[in-house]
């Protein structure tokens, strides 16, 4: 069973809360894969993990270099050619089949979305159903007043 995890952006924007879980994700020695909806993401998102923490955080786009050999990919691409453990869906970047078995073998799927747009709210609340209804583990995450996630429920 997959877990799926909603993320409520309430305070931060994406370019400042994804880095940080992306960069969980690596310490648990996961792949990660970031499906976005543009090429203009795409490049924010590769230009925002170049400087991520004074450092970087190894990744590229598809079609540069081999995506097998990544640990990060970015795309906006359907499949999984790095091999990921993680998928990372943003924006509004096409959401998986609940049921297939592409979305079964990851271990896990990570929505974030933007709680100030309602088009994007409503996706997610789709998309909680639909996960939940396909037997995966779904959880909600909302930012706290502090800025770190919690838990709800």
């Amino acid at each position: 069973m997959t877990e799926v995890l909603f993320y409520h952006l309430e305070r931060r924007a994406l370019d400042e809360a994804l880095p940080p879980l992306i960069e969980k994700t690596l310490e648990r020695g996961w792949r990660a894969l970031v499906r976005v909806d543009s090429a203009e993401r795409a490049d924010a998102l590769d230009a925002r993990l170049w400087t991520f923490n004074d450092g970087f955080l190894p990744h590229a786009q598809l079609g540069d270099g081999d995506p097998a050999r990544q640990p990060v990919l970015i795309t906006m691409e359907p499949g999984n050619p790095n091999r990921a453990d993680v998928l990372f869906l943003v924006g509004a970047a096409p959401l998986p089949d609940w049921n297939a078995a592409e979305a079964r073998a990851l271990t896990r799927i990570v929505l974030m979305f933007d709680g100030r747009d309602p088009g994007a709210v409503e996706t997610a609340r789709s998309a909680w159903k639909a996960s939940k209804a396909a037997g995966h583990d779904v959880t909600y995450w909302k930012e706290s007043a502090s800025g770190k996630w919690e838990k709800q429920g």
